[in-house]
């Protein structure tokens, strides 16, 4: 006979702790959570994260809600096998985490005092530096760049580290040239029929439009998550018209498609 679940007159955060912790018992637990490693939850970690970033996007607050307390399971999770290893629980967790903002912010907390946002962040970046100094992470400036970020992403946060110490083209004018270069020598590369060196190519001109995002300021993730979601908008308005006309996308032609292509963009650039 199943047990019961945690009281509900528990503190929240203190029953999904106690919930995780059943469903990780090895007599009475879930089997598929069992099962999960450090290793197989990571995914489903970035993609939780991922759906409080759209819910953000949708300006949506209900679904908000409900998408943190997704990735909130998702640090629970983690937590909880960590404490199963003796490694760490969720308390170190969040007791980690406090220590961190409190020694990351000697402004607020200390007796430090910044004259402007920029020497802010000047302060931020110096101790950031001495953590990774005193974990032996002092190799290479860009050593604790984590490598499962969204490649756009990690090249922005590289080239940003390199830039730091001077590694970097000084004008907006100078990456729009180099990403000039890097597209003449796909298109060489694509001319001679070389796929491995287009790939190679092909991320040497991500890895420059990375860098100009980050030289206007411009987060290229968000960037292309709102082409992203334009490029279905219009295709839906494509599908739509087509069903007008009793039709679907594979019984059009291109020159179809890209007349009501062309339609949708038009009106969508007149209502601004």
């Amino acid at each position: 006979m199943p047990s019961p679940a945690p009281s509900d007159s528990l503190r929240p955060l203190d029953r999904l702790l106690a919930i995780m912790a059943r469903l990780r018992d090895p007599a009475s637990g879930c089997p598929w959570d069992l099962e999960q490693t450090f290793a197989t939850i990571a995914p489903y970690t970035v993609e939780e994260a991922y759906e409080v970033a759209d819910a953000i996007e949708r300006e949506d607050l209900a679904d908000l809600k409900e998408e943190l307390g997704d990735l909130l399971l998702q640090v629970v999770f983690h937590a909880r096998m960590a404490e199963e290893q003796g490694v760490f629980d969720f308390d170190d967790v969040a007791r980690a985490i406090n220590h961190k903002m409190l020694r990351r912010h000697p402004h607020v907390f200390g007796e430090e005092t910044y004259a402007s946002i920029a020497d802010q962040k000047a302060g931020w970046e110096t101790l950031k530096a001495d953590e990774r100094a005193s974990k032996g992470r002092n190799q290479s400036l860009l050593d604790d760049v984590p490598v499962g970020l969204p490649a756009l992403t990690r090249a922005v946060k590289l080239s940003k580290r390199a830039a730091r110490v001077g590694f970097v083209w000084p004008t907006v004018q100078g990456v729009l040239a180099k990403l000039h270069e890097e597209v003449e020598e796909l298109e060489a590369e694509i001319a001679a029929g070389d796929v491995e060196k287009a790939r190679q190519e092909m991320g040497d001109v991500l890895f420059v439009v990375a860098n100009l995002a980050r030289t206007l300021e411009v987060d290229p993730e968000d960037a292309l998550r709102f082409t992203n979601a334009k490029f279905a908008r219009r295709f839906r308005y494509i599908e739509e018209r087509l069903a007008e006309r009793g039709k679907r996308p594979e019984d059009s032609d291109l020159a179809e498609m890209d007349a009501l292509w062309d339609e949708i963009r038009a009106a969508e650039k007149a209502g601004g």
